[in-house]
Order: C-alpha cells, then structure tokens, then sequence
C-alpha cells in the first residue's frame, strides 16, 4: 500500500478549487444580485455575461491557441456549476458556448477554428447550437433542414426550433441534410452561419416555466448563402459530429443541475436554522434532518458522477458515452427532487417569488428535458451497456 503523502489518491485538484473559489466570488458578487429581476422581466442576464467576459470565464473551454483560457472539462464544468448555484440562466451562457463550438473545436478546419474561436474567447459573441426541429427533437436524424450545393458554396432552407441565445448570438452551429436521398444519419452536415447572413430570421421568444433569461427562440433559412469554408468537418459527418458534441456537452447540463441543487440547498439550511415552530428551530426536528440529509446525499453523488464524467470527457474515454449520460440524467433527477423539497421545508414561503426556490425548481425542470430528455438519456446507456 503506498503511503505517498504527495500522492492524491481521489480530490479535486488545488487549481480547480482556486477557480471555484474565483468564479463563486463573482457569481455572488455579479450575478446573484440579479438573477431574481432577470427571471420576473424574462430579460437576458446582461450584467452575468459582462461580469463574465471581464473575468474570462464567458467561454473557458476555448484552447490557449485561439486566445481562450484553455479550461479543461472538469474546470468548465465548475464554472457552470457555480453559476449555477445563484442563476441557472446565466448559467447558459458558458454552457452553450461550449456547446455551439464544440463541433468546430472537435472536428473544423484550422481555418474555421481561427476565424471563430477568437472572437468567441474574447467574449465579442456568444455561440449557439442549432439541432433540434419542431419535428425532430430525439429524432435527430429525422430532420428537414436543408442545405442544396451550389457552386462553390450552399443554400439553407428549413428551421430549427428551441434555439438557446438565439438572437443574442453571432455565430450558430447548423446542422441540415445535404444528401435527402444518402443513408439515414449519414446525410447530414455542419455548418456555420453568422447572424448577419441574408434570408436568416428568428421566431418569437419561447415563454418559458424557467431559465426566463436565457432566450429560446427559432432559427428561420430561406435560402441563406453559405460560402463552402463554412462547414465543419466533412460533408456528410453532421451527425455525428453532433452526437459526438452532446456526449461532452451533456455533462455540462449535469454541472448546471449540480448547481441549482446546491443553491437550493444552502437556501433550505439557511431557513431551517432561523425559522422556529413549537419553541425550537426546525432544523432541531427530526423529519427535517432527514430530509436534508437526503438531499445533500443526492446532491454528492450526482456531483461524484458529474465529475468523474468531465475527467472521462476530457481524457475522451472510449464509455464516456454512457458517463456523460448518467451523470446528466441523475443529477437532473436529482436537482429536480431536491428543489422540491427545499421549497417544502420553507412551506408557504417556499412557494413565494420573495425566496428563489421556486425559481430554482422551475429552473431544474428543463435539466431533465434539453440536450436529449433523460428517456433518451437512458436509451444511450442501455445501447452502451448491450454492445
């Protein structure tokens, strides 16, 4: 047995804990403050995403070489989770930057890389990912979007529908069927397409149960010119290119629920200990500490799962497939049981907008929904374990 003092044997390093201790000190000072007001005016989080850019934790996956911090999945996922913790909203914003340049980051051309990534990094645009279709949510390879070849470039026609930051982002990730008559799954190509292209529009925001202040809305091609440097890996590799991203992204979607719950936790402790009935706390009771000796049980291993998932996610282990499913699945189910419960343990304030726990269960909701629902989660995983 070794006894090697130097030797962490299963911890979370010094400099992930330094960054937690950076990005929890702004969430507090910079986000916090405004998370109830950006949930009531359904408004985007403005003051999170330049306190986020003034610090660099806006996109921190980017690599060093295209200006960017270079954070690794594990420091990414912290970000997010401590954002989180104060306003899942906000939240959003590194979340979907990775998400939308993912598939550059993984599979683009070193052109497309330098033309995209940098501005990115430097906080000048967010980045966002468009896959699903009004039709074709987990039945990704169903879609109808449409790119038709022409001369040098293509032609896009179609729509995408619950767009994250749609309208605040420059850059999109589309994917659309560049071969309608080519194998299922194998027809299907990644482009980039910039706000500013001609014939490219937005649907109306989305009116959401939760994460009010990050807009959701649909992306609407008719016939929009892309130059042929815009697409991302090969012709024909969308697809999986797109499914390669969610078993990264989905772990960041587990980092968020982590956070919501830990934030509807510290909140329901607070209480309890103030709050008096029957001459004592109601932390003194019995039932109570039960419960949240539940919830902080659940919350700690989806937090060990989410984790071991980033460091898989970023050793790119051949199961990360089924890591980064289960940890995204399970914490959502968590965070989703634990906000629950904490807004019982403040009982009628609970369920008051003067507390942020029930801003904090309608947020956890979509956790189990996007980036595939947790019924696809478990599809991913019985596929992983039959091979």
């Amino acid at each position: 047995m070794s006894t090697n003092a130097d030797f962490d044997l299963f911890r979370t390093s010094e400099d992930h804990e330094a960054l937690r201790e950076a990005i929890r000190a702004i969430a507090e000072d910079k986000i916090a403050p405004y998370a109830a007001a950006v949930d009531e005016e359904a408004r985007y989080p403005q003051e999170a995403h330049d306190a986020l850019v003034a610090s660099h934790f806006f996109a921190p996956h980017v690599p060093e070489q295209y200006d960017g911090m270079g954070a690794d999945a594990l420091a990414t996922c912290i970000v997010i989770e401590e954002i989180a913790r104060v306003d899942a909203s906000a939240s959003l914003i590194p979340a979907v930057n990775k998400l939308g340049s993912l598939p550059l980051i993984l599979d683009g051309s070193d052109d497309v890389k330098a033309r995209y990534l940098p501005p990115l990094a430097k906080g000048e645009t967010t980045f966002s990912y468009g896959l699903s279709e009004r039709e074709a949510g987990s039945d990704t390879a169903s879609m109808k979007c449409r790119a038709r070849q022409d001369g040098d470039g293509w032609v896009l026609n179609g729509q995408k529908s619950w767009i994250t930051n749609a309208g605040v982002s420059e850059y999109y990730t589309v994917l659309a069927v560049t071969d309608p008559d080519g194998p299922r799954g194998g027809n299907v190509t990644a482009f980039v397409v910039e706000k500013s292209d001609e014939g490219f529009t937005f649907g109306e925001k989305e009116r959401k149960l939760g994460i009010k202040g990050s807009p959701t809305r649909e992306l609407h091609f008719d016939n929009v010119r892309i130059p042929g440097d815009r697409v991302v890996g090969q012709v024909g590799d969308g697809l999986k290119i797109a499914l390669r991203t969610l078993d990264h992204t989905r772990v960041t979607i587990g980092a968020q629920a982590v956070g919501i719950a830990q934030g509807a936790l510290d909140q329901a402790l607070a209480y309890v200990k103030e709050r008096k009935q029957f001459g004592k706390h109601i932390a003194d009771f019995q039932g109570i500490q039960f419960m949240l000796a539940d919830m902080a049980m659940e919350l700690e291993a989806a937090r060990q799962m989410v984790y071991v998932a980033a460091a898989k996610s970023e050793r790119g282990d051949k199961d990360l497939s089924f890591f980064g499913a289960a940890a995204k699945c399970y914490a959502s189910d968590a965070a989703m049981k634990i906000t629950t419960d904490a807004v019982q343990l403040l009982g009628g304030a609970g369920y008051t907008r003067d507390f942020p726990l029930e801003r904090m269960m309608r947020d956890a909701k979509i956790t189990q929904i996007y980036e595939g629902t947790n019924q696809v989660q478990r599809v991913v995983m019985a596929r992983q374990l039959l091979k």
